[in-house]
């Protein structure tokens, strides 16, 4: 079996355990193809937890949920030094953030620094204790989820450091047919309990994993379509040149993260589709979840009502295709 059907087989299995949220299982794919890590957005019940678990069912690794409340201490994630009185020395015990998939529920109720010791983790794959420094697994991802109802008693995430999630995805309520299948779903999980668990239909290897993050490495781009996705960043730092309307609409535009972190992701989208080369759908598809949480809105655009997909779709809108 190629890696490709490895991959799609995976993505079947998420698909019947998460019915109504196509769009979320493919962006997890997504990142961990692209070697990266992702914010999600969406109210309660949308099975956002279910999703990251039920990936971690499915591919080679250890998963590790952990709920973030004001109380949480950044000791809490990495781990700390543990004094053993036998001998008078210090252990170190590792915290959630060794573990390979990670979900990180509700991320704007912790304080800031435990949110700097996730996003630190994120962006080295390390962790510094005392003076002593850990590499973090091969195969790390974290998916953070945020709750868009209640703000009361949160720390919303800084836009720097909201940089460093590859996406930024919303998600929204399944439609009525959907519905009823997890109506059904649920009923049948119900008996299962009475049984023993019926084992993950699929299983990737960490192998499987990285050589499959190298076959996307690979997909083609063609340099028309390198400037395209180049042209697409560049608009948000400057998007009065695509016209006089868009004047003063943003206050910061995208890092050249969001170039890179754009061109992983139309690659992986590519992929996924089953072809070897990207073409502009592939890159328009991705825009949205790299680079809504990389720009910064100006004060005349929230007054005018105006949203950040609003502006990214205004770009797509004007910029050539080639």
């Amino acid at each position: 079996m190629s890696h490709n059907q490895t991959i799609q087989t995976l993505r079947d299995y998420i698909n019947r355990q998460i019915i109504g949220q196509g769009r979320l299982v493919d962006r997890l794919l997504i990142a961990l193809l692209a070697d990266g890590h992702l914010l999600v957005e969406g109210a309660p019940g949308l099975a956002k937890t279910r999703a990251i678990k039920v990936l971690s069912e499915g591919v080679e690794g250890d998963f590790h949920r952990v709920q973030f409340t004001p109380d949480l201490l950044p000791a809490d994630l990495t781990g700390t030094e543990i004094y053993r009185p036998q001998d008078g020395s210090f252990k170190f015990q590792q915290g959630p953030l060794f573990h390979n998939l990670i979900l990180a529920d509700e991320i704007n109720r912790a304080p800031a620094k435990v949110q700097s010791a996730l996003l630190e983790a994120m962006a080295e794959r390390q962790i510094t204790v005392g003076s002593v420094t850990y590499p973090l697994a091969d195969l790390f991802l974290v998916m953070a989820t945020q709750n868009p109802i209640e703000q009361e008693g949160t720390y919303p995430l800084p836009e720097a450091q909201l940089d460093r999630f590859l996406l930024h995805v919303f998600i929204d309520y399944p439609d009525a047919a959907a519905e009823k299948d997890i109506l059904h779903l649920t009923r049948s999980e119900a008996r299962e309990e009475l049984r023993e668990p019926t084992p993950p239909e699929s299983s990737v290897t960490q192998a499987e994993l990285f050589a499959a993050r190298r076959d996307v490495l690979d997909i083609y781009m063609a340099d028309n379509l390198e400037e395209y996705l180049l042209q697409l960043v560049l608009s948000t730092r400057n998007p009065a040149a695509y016209g006089d309307d868009l004047a003063g609409w943003l206050q910061y535009g995208a890092s050249p993260r969001a170039s890179m972190a754009l061109d992983r992701c139309a690659r992986a989208h590519a992929w996924l589709a089953g072809r070897d080369f990207v073409t502009p759908e592939d890159i328009q598809a991705m825009a949205h979840d790299v680079l809504r949480h990389r720009i910064i809105l100006s004060f005349e655009a929230e007054a005018e009502g105006v949203s950040k997909d609003h502006l990214i779709d205004e770009l797509i809108a004007r910029i050539a295709v080639p």
